[in-house]
């Protein structure tokens, strides 16, 4: 764009735009209400569950743990293996629907409850209000100088922010080395090296991304924000401001007929907007950076109750259900919908073919594997041998002696110990002969089957094919 200058002549006008909008901090405003103690509630509830469950014991070990030196996986009485990686894809397709689902159906309830980033930001501000105090004391703090009182503050408040990062890092880790060893490894600081990567990698993630970053993970790295959309309908319930009833807005005293001034419910005291930890106006509709928290919804109602007007002003609510005026009996028929029983009818499939699986499991794997160093010989009493590697895994809890016998050839049987030991959890590399009359097969390879059965349980038993040659 030109304008005149001085001159006469048109003189360019150079305009900045600025792609990302320069950061300002928010400083959320404490809360109560039903949907604060909920989100406290799911705090505890999870934080429990991880910082807890890595001292549970299981038949004398720990009873969840991905052990990376042993290449096992403990969950309680179940033990897989590497080879066991499909039970981590459905673990996955599982909980990728169980989203899909629950989006669909709340919006984004996991992110306003339970995800790690909601879940640490609610712990580190909530010692950040215990040591700087509420809102506008912060605000007070890091707009004044810096002075010892300051310096104070803030190093006492990074230290526990410290404290609860290494603190969780060291938890994550405990979850992939014994927590017991790692206890023992702490007291001399003789982690492994991979073991300190984790901790502090861990550790200086949740505190940059929970003390400092905070809202900024919500809208521009997190890949959950950006594609939330494409899950939502008009009947997904979300957190909605009641234009229809709020607007216009304006301040009022208490006791004045504000209907006849052409007001609407809305006393536009800004509270829902100093609660929300991402710092956006609720009024404004749909926002991508609305993490579903409902801080808005308790301050609101208390906002109602002082002033004497109902509840609901902010509230749980579906797009049609604003537009159309629908009943609470309404929102809830429309909840189910093709979508969400396509979502829930396939994840409840999975599930049940899942339980289904892990029942039906047979905690034994073999693999066969011929020596291909020499291909077949003949033994001391004439007939033709071949040699085999056997690696025997015993996936279950308990030692169990298995019976080896082969089959395919007539004739054909097993030369040497066909009794194998194997402790619980373990697994054993045997070589076996097999041995066969020349004529009891034709020139080249020839079908076998291995049986490997539990002596003391026959339902565990694997039955797996190799070759025998004939010279």
């Amino acid at each position: 764009m030109n304008e005149p200058n001085d001159s006469g002549t048109q003189a360019p006008v150079v305009q900045t735009i600025t792609l990302y909008e320069k950061h300002k901090k928010v400083y959320p405003r404490s809360v109560t209400g039903l949907f604060a103690n909920w989100r406290w509630a799911m705090v505890w509830f999870t934080q429990i569950i991880f910082y807890g469950t890595c001292w549970l014991e299981w038949n004398g070990r720990q009873a969840i743990l991905f052990h990376v030196v042993e290449r096992k996986f403990y969950l309680f009485g179940l033990v897989l293996w590497p080879q066991d990686v499909l039970y981590l894809a459905i673990l996955l397709i599982i909980s990728a629907y169980a989203l899909f689902l629950v989006t669909a159906i709340g919006g984004r309830l996991f992110c306003g409850y339970v995800c790690p980033q909601t879940v640490y930001t609610e712990i580190l501000l909530w010692i950040e209000t215990k040591v700087e105090g509420e809102r506008p004391a912060r605000m007070k703090l890091d707009k004044g100088p810096r002075n010892a009182r300051w310096w104070r503050l803030k190093a006492v408040k990074h230290a526990l922010w410290l404290a609860v990062s290494l603190w969780t890092g060291f938890t994550f880790v405990g979850y992939f080395t014994p927590i017991h060893e790692l206890i023992a490894s702490a007291t001399t600081l003789s982690f492994g090296p991979w073991e300190w990567f984790w901790i502090l990698f861990y550790a200086g993630f949740l505190y940059m991304q929970a003390g400092f970053l905070r809202e900024q993970v919500c809208k521009y790295m997190c890949p959950y924000a950006r594609f939330q959309g494409v899950m939502f309908d008009p009947d997904t319930l979300i957190i909605s401001y009641d234009p229809v009833r709020g607007e216009p807005r304006g301040a009022r005293k208490k006791g004045v007929d504000y209907k006849a001034k052409g007001l609407g419910d809305c006393v536009d005291c800004s509270l829902c907007v100093q609660v929300c930890p991402t710092g956006i106006d609720i009024r404004d509709g749909l926002q991508m950076e609305c993490i579903a928290c409902a801080a808005c919804i308790d301050v609101c109602d208390q906002v109602m109750d002082k002033v004497g007007y109902p509840r609901g002003l902010i509230r749980y609510s579906t797009e049609n259900a604003l537009e159309k005026r629908y009943t609470s009996k309404d929102i809830v028929a429309h909840l189910l919908r093709p979508r969400t029983l396509i979502y829930g009818g396939i994840l409840f499939a999975i599930i049940i073919a899942t339980a289904w699986s892990m029942a039906t499991r047979v905690p034994l794997k073999v693999d066969v594997m011929r020596d291909r160093s020499v291909l077949s010989r003949e033994a001391d009493d004439g007939r033709i041998e071949n040699l085999y590697t056997l690696h025997i895994s015993n996936t279950g809890e308990s030692m169990h002696r298995f019976a080896l016998s082969v089959s395919g050839l007539q004739g054909i049987e097993i030369a040497g110990e066909r009794i194998v030991e194997v402790p619980a959890a373990s697994s054993k590399t045997v070589t076996v002969a097999v041995r066969s009359d020349a004529e009891s097969g034709k020139r080249g390879s020839n079908e076998i089957h291995f049986e490997i059965v539990a002596q003391n349980h026959d339902k565990i038993a694997v039955r797996e094919k190799a070759a025998f040659l004939m010279p």
